[in-house]
């Protein structure tokens, strides 16, 4: 995490290169209301994915405007904390409503997507530009060894049932519940390295900054656009299963690839336009530091979310969930290992992406 916070605030002309105006895209929310009364169900799942798109746009620059107003480093831990929870909200309402296979491919599509679309697309636009483009190795080696672990919190519980496929599912839930522990405690651990004990690793010098909003407007702002996140994961989550099979589009196609790129578009955005200016350590932060934050905390809080919502889920995934993720992980780790990349990595990632949603096309959840 950057020492300072290194976001302009709205309003002004790098916050607009930053995240480009989308906010237009709440008109969505309500037509898919709407759409709901209406019973129109493949519309309203179109359109509530839709209005997720400038409602986590709107959490982020809350966030944003908030840490400039609590201070550098409380503003960074505010920031790590808030950054998935359009993530984090969707995925309550999949659990409520027993969507467990969903809600494990959604949460593998984030992760992937952060360190392959988001990182691949940053790095070819922003390469396409600038010849030579450098960002803090050691700051990226954090968040590849992190995604290192996520992957092997992953796999190890999932040996469990290869190992013996009639394994009781209390002791499922056992495993699944002491490697989320784990995971969460190794995630507070980086965190604490990042924000305190090493951050003067992660500096990033910013520009003199004011926030364009109140405290109080912004706080604000946060509610609202988490209750209507609420309201749309609802609307989502209802029309669900009548939209895939009107669409024809598979199940895990719509975990990993449609969902997860809907919640992120604003963020992806974000990291595309710090890429351009050259800003790689910015792009790193918000690309695979969102990935490791979902990874090791968003996931293993939803299977304690989800015994407090009497929904039990283990944290054992598919083989094919946790290969992706360890492609995801280990093709990062090259990349940034030299602290340096161009234009021709960053279309190495987004192939390495498309081969993945285009298998997950076919694969049958």
């Amino acid at each position: 995490m950057p020492e300072k916070q290194v976001k302009q605030p709205i309003g002004s002309p790098i916050g607009a290169l930053a995240r480009p105006s989308i906010y237009w895209l709440v008109v969505f929310v309500p037509v898919s209301a709407g759409l709901a009364i209406a019973h129109q169900q493949t519309a309203t799942f179109l359109a509530a994915a839709i209005a997720l798109i400038p409602l986590a746009a709107l959490i982020g620059s809350a966030t944003e405007q908030l840490a400039i107003h609590i201070g550098p480093q409380r503003g960074g831990l505010l920031n790590a904390t808030l950054s998935n929870l359009t993530e984090l909200i969707v995925g309550c309402f999949l659990v409520a409503a027993g969507e467990f296979t969903i809600v494990k491919a959604t949460l593998i599509g984030s992760i992937v997507g952060n360190a392959l679309l988001v990182l691949g697309a940053s790095f070819a636009i922003g390469g396409s530009r600038h010849k030579h483009m450098s960002f803090s190795a050691d700051a990226a080696s954090v968040h590849s060894s992190s995604m290192l672990l996520a992957v092997a919190g992953l796999l190890v519980p999932a040996l469990l049932v290869v190992g013996n496929p009639t394994v009781a599912f209390t002791q499922r839930e056992a495993v699944s519940a002491a490697v989320a522990i784990v995971l969460i405690l190794m995630y507070l651990a980086a965190l604490a390295f990042m924000q305190i004990t090493h951050a003067h690793l992660f500096h990033i010098p910013a520009r003199e900054e004011s926030a364009a909003w109140s405290a109080r407007v912004a706080l604000a702002v946060l509610a609202v656009a988490a209750g209507l996140v609420a309201l749309e994961s609802d609307l989502l989550v209802g029309a669900l299963h009548p939209a895939i099979r009107a669409l024809g589009i598979p199940s895990m196609f719509v975990g990993l690839i449609l969902i997860p790129v809907a919640g992120n578009v604003a963020e992806n955005a974000s990291a595309v336009f710090f890429a351009i200016r050259n800003r790689l350590d910015v792009t790193i932060e918000i690309a695979v530091g969102s990935s490791t934050q979902v990874a090791l905390f968003v996931a293993p809080l939803l299977v304690f979310i989800s015994l407090l919502l009497g929904h039990p889920m283990d944290f054992i995934f598919t083989g094919f969930e946790i290969a992706i993720v360890a492609l995801a992980a280990i093709i990062v780790t090259l990349v940034t290992i030299d602290g340096r990349t161009n234009w021709l990595e960053g279309v190495q990632l987004l192939g390495a992406y498309l081969v993945i949603a285009i298998t997950s096309y076919f694969l049958i959840a």
